[in-house]
């Protein structure tokens, strides 16, 4: 996994409750994408964690391991209370609560390792997965807030959006989340949705019209995608849609006419904007910092490569101006723009002077998008 974060500290992960470092204040949602409007919602929990002062017996979070086997270490009581930390927690679901209803698999704007990564570069120091299963799914509102905020999470504060729903059936609201904890003393924030006017995000503490009618959603970007706006779905993220993943072997048909690609192997639970041709940046993984350190422009086409008639679908991406073996390396790909929708060329000489005049637009959109 890339490490795209300034200071270099870890999430740590637990995939249950039991595994979680306590106490906490709680950003709670799905959180796929951690877009501007996630963004919000996280940043009260750090601004709580903040006014703390570190564990007692001096652990730096930012050697923590980022998947523990173990629950973390007692402290003695009496030093806890004189030096407690509060852990900046982001609490979500796993599985994804369509996938568990629906019983088909949901492809993400950010699988696991890719959350992990954008959680580190805001800072937060802990990830919850909540096993998504008909146990969890059958708590009431105050059952959840209960069992799961305060026995198990230790919840100092809590953080949603309007929208936040919660319980069986979704039958607690935001209003009613702030409610229950009130009895137990805990402070909720509940953030106003986040909205834009076309190019510029604004804070609205209301949404008109439609679920989408200026309201930054995962749902709304993944529809971005789907239609080829990069530049729009990159502004609602607030940074460049990225597919990260290991170059394989393809079938090298590109060398043979000059343009030589590296197929990139995603994780399966990433979601794939429309097909067809973009203008990328690309960033390889050193092999001896976990951090990605150098940046390349490049055409990235994703499809089923009809000229040849390919039958699975792809993710190739050709680097401008750079030559090399890439195979076995982890490369992350940003998307800039859209060039244009896949299609078949009537030979492979068509399909190289058109890949020659992709690099050309590419070369000139990257250009004037720095």
């Amino acid at each position: 996994m890339l490490n795209l974060s300034q200071n270099g500290c870890s999430v740590w992960v637990a995939s249950s409750t039991e595994l979680a470092l306590t106490p906490t204040a709680v950003a709670l949602g799905k959180f796929d994408g951690v877009h501007l409007g996630h963004q919000r919602v996280i940043q009260p929990v750090l601004q709580q964690a903040r006014g703390k002062e570190k564990w007692g017996n001096g652990e730096n979070l930012e050697c923590s391991p980022r998947q523990p086997t173990s629950p973390p270490p007692q402290q003695d009581n009496s030093l806890a209370l004189a030096t407690e930390h509060i852990y900046s927690t982001v609490v979500t679901f796993h599985p994804h609560p369509q996938e568990f209803f629906t019983g088909q698999p949901r492809s993400l704007l950010t699988p696991l390792d890719e959350k992990v990564q954008q959680l580190r570069s805001l800072g937060v120091e802990q990830l919850v997965l909540l096993p998504f299963d008909k146990e969890l799914s059958a708590l009431s509102p105050e059952d959840f807030v209960e069992k799961i905020l305060v026995q198990q999470l230790k919840c100092q504060r809590i953080s949603v959006g309007q929208d936040f729903c919660f319980g069986k059936k979704r039958l607690g609201t935001a209003r009613d989340l702030q409610l229950l904890a009130a009895n137990y003393d805990i402070p909720v924030t509940i953030v106003p949705l986040e909205t834009y006017t076309g190019d510029l995000p604004i804070e609205s503490g209301c949404v008109h019209g439609t679920q989408n009618d200026g309201r930054i959603s995962t749902s709304l970007i993944r529809e971005t995608l789907e239609k080829g706006d990069i530049q729009q779905a990159n502004l609602l993220l607030g940074r460049p849609y990225t597919l990260s993943g290991v170059v394989v072997q393809g079938q090298q048909i590109g060398r043979t006419i000059g343009f030589a690609t590296a197929n990139l192997q995603l994780p399966k639970d990433k979601f794939v904007p429309r097909q067809g041709v973009y203008a990328v940046r690309v960033f390889t993984q050193s092999e001896t910092q976990n951090a990605a350190t150098t940046q390349h422009l490049g055409v990235m086409n994703i499809g089923n490569r009809p000229t040849v008639d390919g039958t699975n679908s792809s993710v190739e991406v050709h680097l401008l101006d750079w030559a090399g073996d890439l195979y076995g390396q982890t490369l992350a790909v940003q998307l800039v723009e859209f060039l244009r929708p896949e299609q078949k060329f009537p030979s492979l000489q068509a399909l190289k002077t058109q890949i020659q005049l992709d690099c050309t637009v590419a070369k000139q959109v990257l250009s004037a998008e720095r």
